[in-house]
């Protein structure tokens, strides 16, 4: 397992700062970034989130009292053991506050359990399972970006007000690529639409051939991508050279990234449809961070992801809840997460509900043709937005116990 410090604010503390050091584990706010270092997920989030998570602790500059930030991070492997046993010894033994990130919706709901009404705080910015604030729910947990329920339905309401109501999807199976296939069905059957078939794959699946001609044969118009991460990009330049979209059927993808894009290239993507509630060139502010980003060591160059983006906003506004509390005991911090309701500078009108469902719109883009793309990075068009109270599940119909 790989650590990295930072460590910022001041190195002598004024009188007035040390009662609230004095209140903070150790004098120092650790925050863990877990992800996917090494696999599938390692662009969408890898050393790009470890990254974001810097500049947030950057930004925050001790809030305004001198609080000291450390950012560590591991890889999960994408394996619950292996992410649940990181957490129990962050959470044991080194001493952390706060672990975020987490893309891998098994690897979550492990980490979700070990810390309900512990004193760490769950920052859920890349876990896409709607469980979290679901059934599942905790007083521990904040889920940031999207999740199964956002995704599912409003990609699959977006398509079809564009006429796709016959579908066929491809799945990733595990419980990410399950949730939406499940969200998306359930949308589609109410609204007047067909499900012609499904067909799952494994993590990591590297020819997806079989899969698309299974696809291909149904004759439905949409084809579902039920997948995320190399998965996706596989099954978009797959399909290309098969000339799906050519024979007439659409190509839908649920969990897409700027970063997937520029791996499979607009030649291969060009018209795909994607939802994501963070594009870096939507306005002047996340133009700003984007340059910023991609000016970080490591990152060449390359824009962020919504996930990323995630943990940057989801981090910054962690650090600014414990500054607010003077702790970093998730029993305090969390409920002072939920009291912000306002402008967030990467996502937009932003709300944090009673179940830790962070709230924000979620727009529809179509992946540009090459002749359309001005300069690196100008992959999207945009479609549609939906608002934040209808972008995800009604408050009422989660089933989280928390919520009487």
């Amino acid at each position: 397992m790989k650590h990295v410090s930072v460590l910022l604010g001041l190195s002598m503390l004024s009188l007035a700062a040390v009662p609230v050091q004095a209140e903070i584990s150790d004098g120092i706010v650790r925050v863990g970034v877990l992800n996917d270092i090494s696999g599938v997920f390692q662009d969408t989030n890898g050393m790009g989130s470890v990254e974001a998570a810097r500049m947030a602790a950057e930004d925050f500059n001790g809030g305004g009292k001198g609080i000291k930030v450390e950012i560590i991070y591991a890889d999960h492997q994408n394996k619950p053991d292996v992410g649940t046993a990181i957490v129990r010894k962050w959470l044991d033994v080194d001493k952390v506050d706060a672990v975020v990130d987490v893309p891998n919706s098994s690897v979550g709901l492990g980490i979700n359990e070990i810390l309900r009404n512990s004193r760490m705080t769950f920052l859920a910015s890349s876990t896409a399972t709607a469980e979290l604030t679901g059934k599942s729910c905790s007083p521990n947990t904040i889920q940031w970006v999207n999740d199964t329920w956002a995704t599912g339905n409003t990609t699959a309401a977006a398509t079809m007000k564009r006429g796709g109501n016959d579908w066929y999807f491809i799945t990733v199976n595990y419980a990410l690529g399950h949730g939406i296939e499940a969200e998306a069905t359930n949308y589609i059957m109410k609204n007047g639409g067909k499900v012609l078939g499904s067909t799952r794959h494994p993590l990591g699946t590297s020819d997806l051939a079989s899969l698309l001609v299974q696809a291909q044969q149904s004759k439905a118009k949409v084809i579902g991508l039920a997948n995320a991460g190399a998965d996706t990009i596989n099954a978009v330049k797959q399909a290309s050279e098969f000339g799906i979209k050519e024979s007439g059927q659409s190509l839908v993808a649920f969990l897409i990234f700027i970063n997937d894009v520029h791996a499979m290239g607009l030649q291969a993507g060009q018209g795909v449809l994607l939802t994501e509630a963070f594009y870096w060139d939507m306005d002047d502010e996340t133009r700003a961070f984007a340059k910023r980003f991609a000016a970080r060591p490591g990152m060449n160059g390359k824009m962020p992801s919504g996930n990323q983006a995630g943990v940057y906003a989801s981090t910054l506004a962690y650090l600014n809840a414990v500054a607010a509390t003077a702790t970093d005991d998730a029993r305090q911090v969390v409920p002072q997460m939920k009291k912000f309701k306002g402008k967030d500078k990467l996502f937009g009108d932003l709300a944090i509900r009673e179940d830790g469902r962070v709230i924000h719109p979620i727009h529809l883009f179509e992946i540009k043709k090459p002749s359309e793309s001005k300069y690196p990075y100008d992959y999207y068009k945009l479609i549609s937005t939906v608002p934040m109270d209808q972008a995800f599940r009604p408050l009422a119909d989660g089933g989280c116990p928390m919520i009487k």
